[in-house]
């Protein structure tokens, strides 16, 4: 009686569950990353000689948003406009720079974004930085909005 011999070892490698497991990684990356961006989206003002304003994007930068509709949002989260000043006095303390940053939709109603300002003035706002987005002439590159003016 012979014992049978078990088959050979398969030399290959099944990367069929690797390429299920990046899939699945690949659609988690791409549901969440939207939910990543910084406060609410609006359809911002804009102007042709906007100022950077890197700081803006810091993580513990104190970013109101004012919606179209009139909604005003402190970072994410929905707030009324006369709860501003205490919100934005609690986030400015404790920090040098008392910088606070304001998008707003390009057909908010004005009076809503002046009460807004008042607002975050009352709360100790130091400096107020009004986010736009900057417009390409046509034909125009990035590089040369800033530059030298063409002929």
């Amino acid at each position: 009686m012979e014992k049978q011999k078990a088959p050979p070892p398969v030399a290959d490698i099944n990367v069929t569950p690797m390429v299920d497991v990046m899939l699945v990684m690949l659609i988690i990356f791409m549901v969440i990353t939207p939910m990543l961006s910084k406060g609410v989206s609006v359809d911002m003002v804009k102007t042709k000689n906007p100022i950077a304003m890197q700081a803006a994007d810091k993580e513990d930068a104190v970013l109101v948003a004012v919606t179209r509709d009139g909604g005003v949002f402190l970072g994410s989260t929905k707030t009324i406009a006369k709860d501003l000043p205490q919100k934005v006095k609690d986030l400015l303390t404790n920090k040098l720079d008392k910088t606070c940053y304001l998008k707003a939709d390009s057909r908010a109603k004005y009076e809503k974004v002046v009460e807004v300002v008042n607002n975050m003035r009352a709360g100790g706002v130091d400096q107020l930085g009004l986010l736009t987005e900057q417009v390409l002439e046509k034909g125009a590159t990035p590089a040369e909005l800033g530059g030298t003016p063409r002929p």
